[in-house]
């Protein structure tokens, strides 16, 4: 039996059936680094009042904005929303709307897209913007530990706390901002 796929991304085995964009009648049309556009019907993805559903936006958003980052973190990599945000600025009540999706920021660990929602006539429904976490290539396991690392000397102009490094809440030697208390 074939893969199924959506765009790049292969669909894990025995999940075939129970995929969202699917049941939503979300078509990917181009597919490429810098550009991933989408379409989605109104039609099945009406909210009571008989327009589009803002969640089916926020569906047609993930979605393009998760292969573009999928894309973005190559072979081997993946890619995890982080945050998402959807502006709809106007209705929609037939037809079919169609996503563009671009970068505004991509890095090797984090990338950021906005995603145009346009309908039929080309006027823009809704603006979304995407965060994911990019995993770059096949990583086996987790990183160490910084305890179980030798300390080393930090390259010329950077720190020696470790990003993850837990940040006090005050620190020695800056004096505290001014306490409500009496002082005696």
């Amino acid at each position: 039996m074939k893969q199924m796929a959506l765009g790049p991304v292969a669909v894990r085995s025995g999940y075939e059936t129970e995929q969202l964009v699917e049941r939503m009648g979300v078509k990917l049309l181009l597919c490429q680094p810098g550009l991933v556009v989408g379409t989605l019907p109104v039609t099945g993805n009406r909210q009571p009042f008989g327009v589009l559903h803002g969640g089916a936006n926020a569906v047609l958003a993930e979605t393009l904005g998760s292969v573009a980052a999928y894309l973005h973190a190559g072979p081997g990599g993946n890619a995890v929303g982080l945050d998402l945000s959807c502006t709809h600025h106007r209705w929609v009540s037939s037809g079919t709307v169609t996503g563009e999706c671009r970068p505004l920021f991509e890095r090797r660990t984090i990338a950021s897209y906005e995603i145009a929602i346009l309908d039929e006539a080309g006027l823009r429904t809704c603006t979304a913007r995407l965060t994911c976490v990019i995993r770059r290539g096949a990583v086996s396991g987790r990183p160490t530990p910084p305890s179980a690392t030798p300390p080393t000397a930090p390259p010329s102009g950077r720190s020696a706390v470790p990003r993850d490094a837990p940040t006090p809440l005050h620190s020695p030697g800056v004096p505290r901002p001014h306490s409500s208390q009496s002082e005696n």
